[in-house]
């Protein structure tokens, strides 16, 4: 949680990267293969060049944007320093919180966050960084809920089979593991 962090005083800005217990975190995940969330519940605007230190610092350390990286579709900056951390191989993207991320008159099922945001998200990262989320138990709040968020993003990868299969559970088993679940079948 960048949240936690003081700020630096030269910047004024929330940083991780000049915690020297944070950087020992950082790097003993890419050590123990656990990958770090950041949620710029704020903006990413706030944390990029903490997270680009990070990243560099440690580039064996996945790290996942949770939230499409809280960048709205009313923010194109924000959304240009998400698309900027494509060449950084580490970093996936969650395509989560849809409702977070959409325009203030956008309601279910969220196409102009599909046009503007996944599909250059998709075109970035490719289906191998993207990471399908739904910000539960918040999702069953808005119109559509859990199913509605699952069923637009399978939508959303059109008929590329391997895309819905990477982004709906593929990524995550990657770096989680395998999901073992008895008689249950992941489409």
């Amino acid at each position: 949680n960048p949240y936690l962090f003081t700020p630096a005083p030269e910047k004024g800005k929330l940083v991780m990267s000049q915690n020297q217990s944070a950087m020992r975190v950082f790097r003993r995940c890419a050590e123990l293969k656990v990958p770090v969330g950041i949620m710029c519940f704020k903006g990413m605007d706030l944390h990029y060049e903490d997270i680009v230190a990070l990243i560099e610092a440690s580039p064996q350390t996945t790290v996942i944007l949770d939230h499409l990286g809280f960048a709205s579709v009313e923010n194109q900056e924000q959304f240009d320093q998400v698309l900027s951390l494509a060449k950084y191989d580490n970093v996936i993207v969650k395509i989560s919180a849809l409702f977070r991320v959409s325009g203030k008159d956008e309601a279910y099922p969220f196409e102009r966050v599909r046009n503007e945001r996944f599909v250059p998200l998709f075109e970035a990262y490719g289906k191998e960084r993207l990471m399908f989320g739904t910000d539960f138990p918040f999702i069953q709040e808005v119109e559509g809920g859990y199913v509605g968020a699952v069923d637009v993003v399978k939508n959303w990868t059109g008929e590329d089979e391997e895309a819905r299969r990477m982004i709906m559970g593929g990524t995550a088993e990657r770096l989680f593991g395998p999901w073992i679940a008895v008689g249950v079948q992941v489409e």
